[in-house]
């Protein structure tokens, strides 16, 4: 049975329908694809760790049974075949939509944004002013910011909401924010987009997102993951990398929040993934963030080891039989 005949059976048993209806519906759901696409990122981080560093693997389960320990929040276990101690790890990925969040289609925002982070970036000489290096940079990676992008751009509605009540005295934003009024939100939406695949061409931003649920299980006392409820973190930054490819972290090195020195922030910027003139995508990542777990592994406390009467593992799989028909 060929891999299209798995797939056909599979689509068939578990979803009842043909893959071409399957594919269809996919297209039409970023939150299906959504879910797919951390499923992948788990599968592929389980075999990472399994395969390449000689891991057991268990997989944590979804549906607590009982009171929820604060310190099994992650995707899985973990432990190494000659060791007794079962860690935690949480897999994530990257936000989808950083550049945009950030307004770095506007010059000033790009240019604001990649000196505040200059930290994690490899070609900056950190014994020099970085400023200036990154204003050489855009001018030369994006020149159209000299001129056809030299004016801001903003979204539809905050067009809308500054006209209402615009200044009396003339300004470049009042100038810009006239200029918009004209288009409608779809005009201006491709505008953004226009100027983000630009951008994209030459930088794209890696930056986390740690949002979490509150309750008075998980002994939150904000929006973000306590910084005690995994051992390490794995994320795969596909979304704006050609290939699947993790970085791990020890929670415990990441910068704490503002509000709870217990809790981690909601977003981390790891640094930049720069394409070059010949299309090569150049990572630049800060120095909390490593690829080999091993470096990771290597700083996690024994004492922080999770017990094995307390874990509890997910076994189920819905895997169909091969050998029924389709």
């Amino acid at each position: 049975m060929n891999i299209y005949e798995k797939l056909a059976q599979f689509v068939k048993q578990v979803f009842k329908t043909t893959v071409e209806i399957f594919l269809e519906a996919l297209k039409l759901s970023p939150n299906a694809q959504g879910y797919v696409s951390g499923s992948i990122t788990e599968l592929l981080l389980k075999k990472k760790l399994e395969e390449e560093y000689g891991f057991e693997i268990k997989r944590k389960r979804e549906k607590w049974e009982g009171k929820k320990h604060s310190r099994h929040h992650g995707d899985f276990y973990f432990r190494k075949l000659d060791s007794q101690n079962w860690y935690v790890i949480e897999s994530k990925g990257i936000k989808s939509n950083s550049e945009d969040w950030h307004k770095i289609y506007n010059r000033d925002n790009l240019q604001h944004f990649l000196v505040t982070h200059a930290d994690k970036i490899t070609w900056v000489n950190h014994e020099k002013d970085a400023e200036p290096q990154i204003v050489d940079w855009i001018s030369t990676n994006l020149p159209k910011f000299q001129h056809e992008y030299i004016q801001n751009l903003y979204k539809y509605d905050e067009v809308r909401e500054y006209l209402k009540n615009p200044p009396k005295r003339e300004t470049v934003k009042s100038k810009a924010m006239l200029a918009l009024g004209q288009f409608t939100r779809e005009q201006i939406s491709k505008m953004i987009d226009e100027r983000l695949e630009y951008i994209m061409a030459r930088v794209k931003i890696l930056e986390t997102h740690f949002v979490a649920g509150t309750s008075g299980s998980n002994e939150r006392t904000q929006a973000t993951h306590r910084k005690d409820e995994f051992n390490a973190v794995a994320v795969d930054i596909f979304l704006r990398y050609p290939e699947h490819r993790f970085f791990f972290a020890n929670p415990q090195h990441l910068e704490s929040s503002g509000d709870d020195p217990n809790h981690l922030q909601q977003n981390y910027v790891m640094g930049f993934v720069f394409i070059d003139k010949k299309g090569n995508s150049v990572l630049s990542i800060s120095e909390e963030w490593y690829e080999d777990f091993i470096e990771v592994y290597e700083t996690l406390n024994r004492e922080d080891c999770v017990h094995a009467e307390d874990m509890q593992i997910d076994n189920r799989y819905i895997v169909p039989n091969e050998n029924e028909g389709v």
